[in-house]
């Protein structure tokens, strides 16, 4: 199975800076025969702060995705948090991903399932890989023809997450993809003063283990400037990072 790489900002901050990424997504696309879902966020309803920026919301966010997908060929993924916001992606989304911290709640499965889009489930902080044939169950049940898994680290103590790797091969009983979320797994929850942090020189470190056990695909929040971003710049990688990393992941290796 080749990879994918699924890529983009973390929330939707202009139409300006999603040309920027979805182009050099494109050039790296067609340079490295790379498959690439471009991925940006409507809205952050999990932000740390109220005061902090969320995104445009779902109707000009869904707008805006559509745009992307409509001039640069990319399939397009974004998360919802509430279940009523499935519908009104339908077609202008080809995966719909579920946060980590909502991965239980049936109703939104449920509905991001009857799409008819790929779903995503992030895994939560606070669960196992084994545990995730749950979600999984929710979603085939209601109607899901593709269903993918994403690593993404547990919860250890305070401000911290560390990633189990043995979870990506644990959940390939029950996905059809497992991918490792290689800027998320790096982040310093809430330790930023009203804002979560991260140690984004980790994030290609994240990546090559993730290879050695054996994940179907990465995911990267990116950003031309991330520290300039207006969410989760300090885990984000380098736009101009993103070709060197996933023409090394598209490497022939090994893996367990």
């Amino acid at each position: 199975m080749n990879p994918i790489f699924i890529a983009g900002p973390c929330v939707i901050e202009s139409a300006e800076l999603l040309d920027v990424v979805a182009q050099e997504l494109v050039r790296i696309r067609e340079k490295s025969g790379a498959q690439v879902y471009f991925k940006a966020s409507f809205d952050k309803a999990n932000r740390t702060s109220i005061h902090s920026f969320r995104g445009p919301g779902l109707e000009r966010g869904a707008q805006m995705l559509a745009d992307v997908k409509a001039k640069y060929g990319l399939p397009i993924l974004t998360d919802i948090h509430e279940s009523y916001q499935a519908a009104a992606l339908r077609g202008v989304c080809d995966v719909l991903q579920i946060p980590a911290f909502l991965c239980r709640q049936t109703d939104l499965l449920v509905e991001a399932a009857k799409t008819g889009a790929v779903v995503n489930i992030k895994k939560a902080q606070f669960l196992s890989g084994e545990d995730m044939q749950y979600p999984v169950e929710k979603c085939r049940e209601a109607g899901a023809q593709e269903v993918w898994l994403t690593e993404r680290g547990n919860i250890y103590g305070y401000n911290n997450l560390v990633v189990d790797f043995r979870n990506i091969p644990l959940m390939k009983p029950w996905a059809d993809r497992v991918i490792m979320d290689c800027t998320h797994s790096v982040q310093r929850p809430g330790a930023a003063g009203g804002k979560t942090g991260g140690d984004r020189q980790f994030v290609p470190a994240m990546a090559r283990a993730a290879k050695a056990f054996g994940a179907d695909g990465y995911f990267f929040e990116t950003h031309p400037n991330p520290d300039q971003a207006l969410s989760d710049g300090p885990n984000m990688l380098p736009l101009a990072d993103m070709e060197n990393l996933i023409t090394e992941l598209l490497q022939v290796g090994s893996s367990i």
